[in-house]
């Protein structure tokens, strides 16, 4: 991912946050990742394209996101006419080193879902409209505490995030190169052989019977313990491949289809468009450094 730049944050070994509250009309920094977890609050945005991992997405007035250490991410200003000029657009952000919770300290029972909700921040996270104005006060008055004090409320901030309703993961497992796991060596064993064999056939059958279970049987025990289908699991992995090509080689897009395991590449354009929010052709140049993110 040479063309992404490597942000490092104003954040010391001593710290254990920063938070940045601005008033902006336009994004002007580069597609970028960095070690510490970033949460973004965006208010007034409505139109700005965002990116994250492999996933792209026009986002509404108001929006709260997660994003992991390392996971590449950025807001676009790509839908207004210039010359009419953009409205003021509130962003606050809170960045918090990766290891500010240790993991001796997640595993406890009471940071159950706090921890659930950092390993998914993987793929990044949007919180819904209700869980925002629940949210929005208490980061927007975040900047004002200090001390213990603001250390207990951003706690407080990712406990209550963590048990919201609604949240939803954005871009593909594969994209970030996360391993989850499903607690069950079944699935655990079709998903290796998933990952080991994306570009070639990979199929119901043989699946199932990886997992020494009737091909009925496995379809509903993958649904019920991923909350997807065997092909869409398949396609997941498959996409999330696809994307990184797309980033890190100069094949063409059916090449980089057919290598990836898609047979028809219509059918790939379709599912990249349904999954990503955009071509396979937008997705690369979105990533080609020829436009401005923050």
């Amino acid at each position: 991912m040479s063309e992404i730049y490597r942000e490092i944050t104003p954040l010391t070994q001593y710290d254990c946050f920063t938070v940045f509250d601005r008033r902006k009309t336009i994004f002007d920094f580069p597609l970028h990742n960095h070690e510490e977890f970033e949460l973004n609050l965006i208010l007034s945005g409505k139109g700005v394209k965002r990116i994250v991992g492999d996933h792209t997405e026009v986002i509404d007035d108001v929006e709260l996101v997660l994003v992991g250490n390392n996971l590449p991410h950025g807001w676009l200003t790509h839908s207004y006419k210039w010359e009419e000029g953009m409205p003021e657009i509130n962003e606050v952000t809170v960045q918090f080193h990766r290891d500010l919770f240790d993991d001796k300290f997640l595993k406890r029972n009471q940071l159950f879902f706090v921890r659930s909700l950092l390993e998914k921040s993987a793929k990044g996270i949007a919180f819904s409209k209700e869980t925002i104005e629940r949210i929005r006060p208490r980061l927007a008055a975040l900047a004002q505490k200090s001390g213990f004090d603001s250390m207990l409320e951003l706690m407080s901030i990712l406990h209550d995030l963590s048990v919201s309703r609604n949240m939803r993961t954005l871009s593909n497992s594969t994209f970030t190169d996360e391993n989850v796991n499903y607690n069950s060596r079944r699935i655990e064993k079709v998903f290796a052989y998933m990952r080991d064999n994306y570009d070639r056939e990979v199929n119901l059958t043989t699946v199932a019977k990886l997992a020494g279970m009737s091909e009925v049987s496995f379809s509903r025990f993958i649904k019920k313990r991923t909350g997807k289908t065997f092909i869409d699991s398949l396609n997941e992995i498959r996409l999330g491949h696809a994307s990184r090509s797309l980033i890190n080689t100069t094949n063409t897009i059916s090449e980089i289809a057919y290598k990836c395991g898609f047979n028809n590449l219509s059918y790939f354009n379709r599912m990249f468009k349904s999954r990503n929010g955009c071509t396979p052709k937008e997705f690369r140049d979105n990533y080609s450094g020829t436009r401005t993110f923050v």
